[in-house]
């Protein structure tokens, strides 16, 4: 693995991300919009949007290990982009 490479996996992330959340019942469920996948439940909403902080946290860090195993190669290019929506 080249030292740009290495940078780049330890890299931190910095992001905001759209909280979509609805009581049901006693409980409240929430999702993270733009990131299939992160949800979670609670019975407040502080519980629920620090359980999604949690979710997205470990889903983009198995995401970037699963990628790092898959791409070590000379041949794979990794880069960022950056979007404004």
């Amino acid at each position: 693995m080249r030292n740009d490479q290495q940078k780049i996996w330890s890299a931190d992330m910095k992001g905001e991300f759209t909280t979509v959340i609805e009581k049901r019942g006693k409980w409240y469920v929430g999702y993270i919009e733009e990131i299939s996948g992160v949800n979670t439940q609670g019975r407040t909403l502080k519980e629920v949007e620090e359980n999604l902080k949690e979710a997205l946290t470990l889903i983009i860090e198995a995401n970037r290990e699963l990628t790092r195993k898959s791409i070590e190669s000379p041949d794979v290019i990794r880069g960022t982009i950056a979007i404004e929506i």
